[in-house]
């Protein structure tokens, strides 16, 4: 089971929720508006799981998550991507995300997409 969540949105209402709903499931929960210096803010953080929007300003969630899945050390790191995109499972596969949870969700499709990913 994860025990630290990373989520990249530029959305902060969603950040909040997301937050308010996994720190209540026992998480520890970071948040980002951006997906910039993606490997130092991973370094620091060292999460177990990362939820990544798409639509993220700057660097982008499929950028990022491919940097993430190319890194030595972290492309271990399971990576959630999600998004109110329709194309949002050939965006997933095309960042090298492990799995997608589209937008809009309910509380139950966010804590499962989250608990019933393997993590390492």
């Amino acid at each position: 089971m994860p025990k630290r969540v990373l989520i990249c949105d530029d959305d902060m209402d969603i950040l909040a929720i997301c937050q308010y709903i996994l720190e209540e499931s026992g998480l520890e929960v970071h948040t980002r508006s951006d997906c910039n210096n993606i490997i130092e803010v991973l370094s620091e953080i060292q999460p177990d799981i990362i939820l990544m929007d798409n639509w993220i300003p700057d660097t982008g969630g499929i950028i990022a998550t491919q940097t993430i899945k190319q890194h030595p050390i972290f492309k271990s790191i399971p990576v959630i991507y999600f998004s109110a995109n329709t194309d949002i499972k050939i965006l997933a596969q095309e960042a090298g995300a492990d799995s997608y949870l589209a937008k809009p969700f309910d509380i139950a499709e966010l804590e499962k997409a989250i608990f019933s990913t393997k993590v390492q």
